[in-house]
């Protein structure tokens, strides 16, 4: 009975330690300035949009939907790219990480605690987002509109994107250097919205190694497209539900991975 008791006690431990971290993360990206920035400058954008719409033949409503979540998007990416490559970075630049490390805390844990941090902080960032679109086109409207079933459906879905983004990032901020880790997850960025295309555009080369790499991109990198729905969600279109749950899982699988790997990675990683 003791023995049993005794193994069943690091289990919380772990998962506080996790914890601490992650809280220390999110109130240490909470008090970034960037941040509110960004944040502040996507509901002034979407805001901006009211005047757009007012010259496109009633079509303010939709603008403000596809611009809205498209900024959502892109800013959202580049909090998760540049914030994410930080994690590790800013740990090591301080040298407070052989702190971190003298304590009972494993480096799996570290980079958990990390990944967990900033997914709570892009998660409040995307709901004050969501909130600043939801308002504008609530006051465009004169109140509710059909286009409001399909808006948040679609911001969890470019939550999922972004969480997805942040484990990238992770990934390559646990074995290289910030610039290479921030062009490294902008390739996966942009290449990843195209990953459903590179299977058809591989069969238009004739070279070997073209196709090759393009059939490699295509079961190695994620497939950003399947959380894109932005266009639809402007036309009133929601996802289904199956769709939201299928992304749901991929997104899952390929966080785990990601998080996996990155903890391999940095696991073998010298500091001295």
């Amino acid at each position: 009975m003791l023995a049993s008791t005794d193994s069943s006690r690091p289990v919380p431990s772990s998962r506080r330690r996790v914890v601490a971290i992650a809280r220390n993360t999110f109130r240490e990206a909470v008090r970034d300035r960037v941040l509110y920035n960004l944040v502040l400058f996507v509901i002034l954008l979407s805001v901006s949009a009211v005047f757009l719409g007012a010259a496109s033949a009633s079509q303010d409503a939709k603008i403000i939907v596809d611009l809205g979540l498209s900024a959502m998007l892109l800013f959202g990416a580049f909090i998760a790219v540049f914030v994410g490559v930080g994690l590790v970075w800013k740990e090591i630049e301080r040298r407070t990480l052989y702190t971190i490390f003298a304590k009972p805390v494993g480096r799996g844990e570290f980079l958990l605690g990390k990944y967990l941090g900033l997914c709570l902080t892009l998660a409040v960032n995307v709901l004050v987002m969501g909130a600043g679109v939801t308002l504008v086109l609530l006051w465009v409207a004169r109140g509710s509109t059909p286009l409001l079933a399909a808006l948040w459906p679609t911001i969890a879905l470019i939550y999922l994107e972004l969480t997805l983004l942040t484990a990238v990032a992770l990934v390559f901020s646990s074995f290289s250097s910030p610039i290479f880790s921030a062009f490294g997850s902008l390739a996966v960025f942009v290449i990843g919205h195209f990953t459903a295309d590179l299977k058809g555009f591989a069969t238009l080369f004739d070279t070997t190694a073209a196709r090759g790499l393009l059939t490699a991109l295509y079961y190695g990198l994620p497939n950003l497209s399947v959380f894109s729905q932005i266009t639809p969600a402007a036309h009133g279109i929601a996802p289904p539900g199956a769709h939201v749950l299928a992304a749901l899982g991929y997104a899952l699988a390929w966080d785990l991975a990601l998080v996996a790997a990155a903890a391999l990675l940095f696991a073998r990683r010298d500091f001295r």
